[in-house]
């Protein structure tokens, strides 16, 4: 009987041991596939992108680095303490992420940085890591450049010299030297006594070494400085610039020039009448050209106002002005035109003509000009004047020898007048012997 019960105990001994070894074998195969799944997963996760704003930091400026991670596997992924390394950069939010973070199959996670970035100039080259919950870490590197280069401005295009009210272009160019992109760029001008159009100039955003050309409009009322202020942001830090235009009269040197010569005057009973040649001795053209008469004198009668129309350079025009002024040592006349930009001009000659009250008179041509806008004066010379009376003969007299004219011509008369009665007998015998 004991033989039989040790025979039967071997053979359960021999079907139990095959039994434990394979249960055994089983349970280490699952464990290493489990193992080996999860290496498999962490392995697809990775960096697909990486944006720095701004492209290019200032020294010491804050911005932002943005890392995304993609996971193109099956299975989620736990992924933990996030981090840049680099002795030049430094994280302003790095306990941000103190949890575990999950990424689902087929999805992305971003993480922000807040950042600030130490001198010198330069490229900065760190590196990205963050660990996976049950693989290995995750390295990315990371370029990061600082450029203390600021932006530039500068008045591109203005007029050789303002001119009082009228209106003229000045150009702005702005440049970008650095190697990434600004952005939110707004010019604002400001300037005692002038009126800027537009007030504000706003430009999106300006590409890495490149410029772009903003034009105004500036019409100024008194000699000045117009400064612009420019802002921008380089990421989100804001900057600043000015650039300072001094605004001073002067003579525009492409202006017309009207320069008048042949002056002629006429009494009409209460009125005058004033007549003319003008010159455009400008380089550019006199649009609309009118010619009038200023305060004291008022235009009246047939021409108070007398346009000649487009006058082009080197071209000329006769005028007539028909006035009444009680006061002819101060006569203005008036010149007013446009360019071809629209701007108005105005420039005034004062002519004396207190001697010219009788009959027509010639007033000798005065060629010297000024080109300007509406303060510009033409101050009449010598030969812009008309002095003396009327003369013996009818009309008046003019200056110089002419003025003694008639006693001249009394002179003359008086000498033949004593020849003939010295020589009346000898004369009267000649005439009888005929």
């Amino acid at each position: 009987m004991k033989k039989k019960t040790m025979i039967a105990s071997c053979i359960l001994l021999m079907l139990i041991v095959p039994m434990v070894l394979a249960a055994t074998d089983s349970s280490s195969s699952t464990s290493s596939s489990s193992s080996s799944s999860s290496t498999d997963a962490s392995s697809l996760v990775s960096v697909t992108s990486v944006v720095t704003d701004p492209e290019v930091f200032f020294p010491y400026e804050v911005g932002t680095i943005t890392v995304t991670l993609a996971n193109s596997g099956t299975t989620s992924v736990g992924l933990s303490n996030p981090d840049i390394l680099s002795d030049k950069i430094h994280i302003m939010n790095k306990d941000v992420w103190s949890t575990v973070s999950y990424i689902s199959p087929g999805s992305t996670i971003n993480y922000s940085f807040g950042i600030k970035a130490d001198p010198p100039d330069g490229t900065t080259y760190a590196l990205f890591s963050i660990g996976t919950k049950d693989g290995g870490s995750i390295h990315f590197p990371i370029i990061i450049k600082v450029d203390s280069s600021d932006v530039r401005a500068y008045i591109s295009e203005t007029p050789d010299a303002f001119s009082r009210s009228v209106e003229e272009t000045v150009n702005l160019t702005i440049i970008n030297p650095r190697a990434g992109g600004i952005k939110n760029i707004q010019i604002t001008p400001a300037g005692s006594g002038t009126v800027v159009t537009p007030s504000t100039k706003y430009i999106s955003s300006l590409a890495g070494q490149s410029s772009v050309d903003v034009s105004f409009s500036v019409t100024a009322e008194e000699e000045s400085d117009l400064t612009f202020a420019i802002t921008y942001d380089n990421g989100e830090t804001p900057h600043t610039a000015n650039v300072v235009l001094p605004v001073t009269f002067g003579t525009d040197k492409s202006a017309a020039v009207p320069t008048v010569n042949n002056i002629a005057l006429t009494s009409q009973g209460m009125s005058y009448d004033i007549t003319g040649d003008v010159t455009n001795t400008g380089i550019s053209d006199a649009n609309g050209l009118v010619v009038t008469v200023g305060s004291p004198a008022k235009g009246t009668g047939t021409y108070p106002e007398y346009a000649i129309g487009s006058l082009a350079a080197d071209d000329s025009s006769s005028f007539e002005v028909t006035f009444t002024c009680n006061d002819l040592s101060s006569v203005p006349l008036v010149f007013n035109w446009k360019d071809d930009d629209g701007d108005d001009y105005r420039v005034t000659r004062i002519l004396d003509l207190r001697s010219s009250t009788g009959s027509s008179a010639a007033i000798a041509g005065n060629r010297s000009s000024m080109a300007s806008g509406p303060s510009g004066v033409f101050q009449g010379g010598p030969g812009g004047q008309m002095r003396g009376g009327n003369s013996l003969f009818g009309g008046s007299s003019g200056n110089g020898i002419s003025a003694f004219y008639p006693v001249i011509a009394g002179g003359i008369i008086l000498v033949v007048g004593i020849v003939l009665w010295t020589k009346r007998k000898w004369i009267s015998a000649k005439l009888k012997k005929q």
